[in-house]
């Protein structure tokens, strides 16, 4: 499994009652998602370790939610180049 933090940068917006969440995820998840991922252990690149193991499920949950806003953001960036961006449920 690849290490995909630091490969993409994180992309907050303010929701509705004007808290920071990352795209697609609530406020819940957001906090989740930042404690998991302080807590994860980094692999180096190219170790050997990544390769073949069954992730933890800190591991599993981080990916879940990682998973779910990225998916988010790759619609809402669609969005915007659609011009639909008023209609998005990501921004008010």
């Amino acid at each position: 499994m690849s290490d995909l933090r630091g490969h993409s940068p994180r992309r907050y917006v303010v929701d509705v009652s004007g808290r920071r969440v990352l795209v697609g995820l609530t406020l819940e998840e957001t906090s989740e998602f930042e404690d998991l991922d302080s807590s994860l252990p980094v692999l180096a690149d190219g170790d050997g370790r990544g390769t073949g193991l069954v992730p933890s499920a800190g591991e599993g949950r981080w990916l879940e939610l990682y998973d779910k806003h990225d998916k988010a953001w790759i619609k809402w960036k669609a969005d915007l180049r659609a011009g639909h961006e008023g209609n998005s449920p990501f921004f008010n």
